[in-house]
């Protein structure tokens, strides 16, 4: 049994997929399979259980999952210890990112990183049903950190440190024109929106917010991606809410605010389970670093 077996497993059970985990690793499909095989005979147990519809874990590679995730980390924690002693800070980093980013410049934040710790390789990980699934995937280790939306309560297994908040807005288009007057949650009620799946963040505070103060809306439709939620706001279909940033450099759509509305959190959130790699910590650090700074800068 070699490392690569294990990353190799890893990918297929992640991907359900021959293919796509092919891909994924920059292999051939053959290839993969052959690697499969020889860890199932080494084993002594198949791993996954295959159908037309493509694979899933056997109770063996149920088994054998947290196993060989478990490996991993600790080679991965064993080169990190001699990197350190080598004044070196090494990856891989597994870092989860919404789609959403806010007033965050978080394209800077990398490049800046990567300059200074030239040897950690990064993998970003978008987050398409938003901030919940970023916290679930840092509870199973298979992200290090990750930038989210947070409910502001105790969540086991994570832990979350506010790095900014950014007002959220109504957002309408020449089609559909906001309420006269100062804007309000009671002044919305009855409204038609556009809103972003359960899981955004802003979607949750929203829900929230409407909750608390008794007032409905209807939801004429839920999307997946600002970008079309601000589209379908455009053509007339709908209001919504959604960090005031996004609405900022586009003169298609408006944002008003809304005057009793909380304000929507950036969160990089970790595991309270277990150390951060050395890696993981310098990036904490720098990210932390880099939002004073830019607050700073904007004061």
């Amino acid at each position: 049994m070699e490392l690569r077996h294990l990353v190799h497993f890893i990918a297929v059970a992640q991907e359900r997929n021959f293919t796509r985990a092919a891909g994924r690793l920059n292999l051939v499909q053959s290839a993969l399979s052959v690697s499969i095989r020889n860890l199932e005979k080494d084993l002594g147990a198949p791993l996954f259980d295959r159908t037309s519809q493509g694979v899933r874990l056997s109770p063996a590679g149920e088994a054998f999952l947290p196993e060989a995730r478990r490996v991993l980390r600790d080679v991965e924690t064993a080169r990190d210890a001699v990197a350190q002693v080598r004044g070196a800070v090494r990856g891989p980093l597994r870092i989860g990112i919404m789609q959403s980013m806010g007033a965050l410049d978080v394209a800077t934040l990398f490049a800046q990183f990567h300059s200074q710790h030239p040897h950690v390789s990064i993998e970003l990980h978008a987050a398409p049903r938003g901030s919940t699934s970023l916290a679930e995937r840092i509870r199973r280790s298979e992200l290090d950190l990750a930038f989210a939306w947070h409910p502001g309560v105790a969540t086991p297994g994570v832990r979350a440190t506010l790095l900014r908040t950014e007002p959220l807005a109504l957002v309408s288009s020449a089609r559909l024109l906001p309420p006269a007057g100062p804007v309000t949650i009671r002044g919305l009620r009855g409204r038609s929106f556009v809103e972003l799946l359960v899981g955004f963040g802003a979607r949750a505070v929203s829900d929230r917010a409407f909750a608390e103060a008794g007032v409905s809306r209807e939801v004429v439709m839920e999307v997946g991606d600002v970008a079309t939620c601000l589209e379908m706001v455009r053509a007339g279909f709908g209001f919504a809410v959604l960090p005031r940033s996004q609405v900022e450099k586009r003169d298609d759509v408006t944002s008003t605010a809304i005057a009793d509305l909380p304000n929507w959190g950036i969160f990089l959130i970790t595991s309270d389970s277990k150390p951060l790699s050395p890696a993981a910590a310098a990036f904490a650090a720098a990210a932390q670093a880099h939002v004073t700074c830019d607050l700073a800068l904007r004061a």
